[in-house]
C-alpha cells in the first residue's frame, strides 16, 4: 500500500475502540437518561415542582456520553498511518483505550440510571400517594368514617407524608450518583493513559 507506514491491519483494532469508546459510554448514557426520566415523568405527575430538583440523575447521566467522545476523539486523530507508522501494539492500545472508558461508562449508567429512577421516585411519590387517600376517605367522611374519629385520620395521613416524602434521601441519592459517576471518570482517565501509550512500542 503506497504510503503506509506500519502494519496495514492495526487501524482496525484502533477505529474498533474509538468506536467502542463512544458506543459503550452514550449506551450508558441513554439507558441511565432513560430511567431516571421514567422516574422523573413518574413523579412529576403527582409533585410537579419536584421536576427540577429531581432533574440532577438525567444530567450526569448525559454526562457520560461527553467522556467516550474524548476518548474517541483521542484515539481517531491518532490514527494516521500516512504520517507515523501505526503498528498493532498501536492498535492495542488504542482498543483497550477504547473498551476501558466505554464499557466504564456503560456500568456506571445502568447504575445511575437504577439509583436515580428509585431515588426520584420514593421522594416525591409516596407523599402524593397519602394525599390522595386523604381525599378519598373525605368523600367517605359521612358514610364510613364517624364524627368523632375523622379528624385524628388526616393528622395521621399527613405525619405519613412528612415521613414518607424524607428529605434526607435525596442527599443520600446524590451521593450514590456522585459514586457512581466516578465510576465513569474511572475509565476515561485509564483510557487517556492507555491512549498515549500508542506509539510507544518502537523508535522510529
Amino acid at each position: 500500500m503506497a504510503g503506509f507506514s506500519g502494519d496495514e491491519t492495526a487501524p482496525f483494532f484502533g477505529f474498533l475502540g474509538a468506536a467502542a469508546a463512544l458506543v459503550f459510554s452514550c449506551m450508558g448514557a441513554a439507558y441511565g437518561t432513560a430511567k431516571s426520566g421514567v422516574g422523573v415523568a413518574s413523579m412529576g405527575v403527582m409533585r410537579p415542582e419536584l421536576v427540577m430538583k429531581s432533574i440532577v440523575p438525567v444530567v450526569m447521566a448525559g454526562v457520560l456520553g461527553i467522556y467516550g467522545l474524548i476518548i474517541a476523539v483521542i484515539i481517531s486523530t491518532g490514527i494516521n498511518p500516512k504520517a507515523k507508522s501505526y503498528y498493532l501494539f498501536d492498535g492495542y492500545a488504542h482498543l483497550s483505550s477504547g473498551l476501558a472508558c466505554g464499557l466504564a461508562g456503560l456500568s456506571a449508567g445502568m447504575a445511575i440510571g437504577i439509583v436515580g429512577d428509585a431515588g426520584v421516585r420514593y421522594t416525591g411519590t409516596h407523599s402524593s400517594s397519602a394525599r390522595y387517600l386523604t381525599c378519598f376517605l373525605s368523600s367517605l367522611k359521612i358514610t364510613a368514617v364517624s364524627e368523632k374519629l375523622f379528624p385524628y385520620i388526616p393528622a395521621l395521613l399527613q405525619s405519613f407524608w412528612a415521613n414518607a416524602q424524607q428529605p434526607k434521601l435525596f442527599v443520600g441519592m446524590i451521593l450514590i450518583l456522585i459514586f457512581a459517576e466516578a465510576l465513569a471518570l474511572y475509565g476515561l482517565i485509564v483510557g487517556i493513559i492507555l491512549s498515549s501509550r500508542a506509539g510507544q512500542s518502537r523508535a522510529e
